[in-house]
């Protein structure tokens, strides 16, 4: 997020007592920003060289509970700290907090002060790093959906999320007149996001009654990942200011359509597209066609990435605009990956398996190593599909739930070399663990179903 918000313009506001507070925060396994609050002096005075944080933070679930099994941290070792050291470059206003900054931070080791391999924004980095060495860079950009709901958090969280009011009661994808009513939380996301340096260019109602979806400027992945995770923070945030909830789970409710994540991206060499070949059919170039090969290749492999929790298989339905084909075709909504901007120097592939629920640094990286390996191997993209994918036969599925994506990437040659093999075992014991914690637990569902009829 270069640019956003100078070193300097921070001094500047902390002399004039604008800014108060540097938030300091990183990307933890399930994409939310964690850190701390520091008084702007002090962290001017010397947080900005580091600070520390627990280790256990990049081995716990999303209830903050340290899960036993983890190489990396565990009781045995202590749980000591690991070095946050805060990217300058991340630096910006939180315009929709008071008197607030914010910056983002790697993750070293205390002793070492080398990246933590499992850590999220360094997997991404490592597989930017790989581009970077074959005279490429990566663009991308993530349209987020999540549900608005009249409800606070906590009010939703006293009913136990149900009987829930949604910001609007009927379909209002693209419907102006719908949106007028939300505008009063979706005019501060816009504004505020815009006003922090995070480019905005629309906000619309999407399918669901209550359902949003914010988009900003395409950008250089690792950007694109950083302002993924800061405005999703702050949209929780600015919905909480105004006495609103919001929800980015993939499937809140069996009923209505799921949130997605999709993701688009492209490769760029000297500035100039390289995914583009004006004399190939659809504009095309041999090197997209290879990228887009190894993602198909690799689809299976990566969905956990894209789809992380028990929920996320939740979407994945026939005929609700989420995909259950991992196969690629021209502007078709029915296909997991497609293609857009086709002869024209905006061509990108649009991969629509992920959900609101993704951490998008794992993402961008497995979506990224996917593509690298096909233009390693020069692998031959198959034909583009046409029609109605979710009927169509004898094509690659998204897997159907997460004990199947799991064992896919536990058997993935290909992520053990781009991630290393610590690092899949890692996340590999995340998704057993969430899998665990869901096995175990009495539903609703099967509380309605058998209490008398069983």
């Amino acid at each position: 997020m270069a640019g956003a918000y100078s070193l300097d313009a921070l001094k500047s506001d902390v002399s004039k007592g604008l800014i108060d507070t540097v938030l300091v925060a990183f990307p933890d396994m399930q994409g939310r920003l964690i850190g701390k609050r520091f008084q702007a002096q002090f962290f001017l005075d010397g947080a900005i060289d580091e600070t520390h944080g627990c280790d256990y933070l990049l081995a716990n679930d999303i209830d903050m509970e340290p899960v036993p099994g983890y190489q990396a941290a565990n009781w045995a070792k202590g749980y000591g700290d690991f070095v946050m050291k805060p990217d300058v470059s991340t630096l910006m206003k939180a315009a929709w907090l008071d008197g607030t900054a914010i910056i983002l931070a790697d993750l070293v080791d205390h002793h070492h002060h080398q990246p933590i391999p499992h850590s999220p924004r360094a997997i991404l980095k490592g597989q930017l790093a790989r581009l970077e060495k074959m005279g490429f860079t990566a663009n991308f950009a993530s349209e987020l959906e999540f549900y608005l709901f009249d409800e606070t958090f906590r009010g939703a969280y006293e009913k136990g999320y149900r009987n829930l009011t949604t910001a609007g009661y009927y379909i209002e994808d693209y419907h102006i007149f719908q949106t007028t009513k939300e505008e009063g939380v979706m005019r501060l996301v816009r504004n505020q996001l815009q006003a922090s340096g995070i480019p905005v260019e629309n906000s619309k109602g999407e399918w669901g009654p209550g359902q949003e979806e914010i988009n900003v400027r395409y950008a250089e992945a690792l950007t694109m990942a950083d302002r993924h995770v800061v405005l999703k923070n702050a949209i929780k945030e600015i919905a909480h200011g105004q006495g609103k909830a919001v929800t980015f789970m993939s499937k809140w409710d069996y009923s209505l359509a799921g949130s997605s994540s999709h993701i688009h991206m492209s490769l760029a060499r000297n500035g100039k597209p390289a995914f583009l070949d004006e004399k190939a059919e659809l504009g095309m170039s041999t090197l997209m066609k290879h990228f887009v090969a190894g993602q198909l290749a690799h689809a299976q492999e990566i969905t956990y990435f894209l789809a992380p929790y028990i929920n996320s298989y939740k979407r994945f339905q026939v005929g609700t605009f989420a995909p259950t084909k991992a196969i690629w075709s021209r502007d078709n909504r029915t296909a997991g990956f497609r293609l857009c901007g086709e002869d024209t120097k905006g061509i990108r592939i649009e991969c629509r398996i992920g959900g609101a629920d993704l951490n998008p640094y794992l993402a961008f990286a497995a979506l990224l190593a996917a593509g690298i390996d096909g233009i390693e191997k020069e692998l031959a993209l198959e034909p583009a599909y046409s029609g109605d994918a979710y009927n169509g036969k004898r094509l690659r599925e998204v897997p159907k739930t997460l004990r199947d994506a799991t064992e896919s990437l536990r058997k993935s040659k290909m992520l053990k070399e781009a991630f290393g093999e610590d690092v899949i075992a890692h996340y590999v014991h995340t998704a057993e663990w969430e899998q665990f914690e869901y096995d175990r637990r009495v539903t609703d569902w099967e509380l309605k179903r058998g209490f008398e009829r069983t």
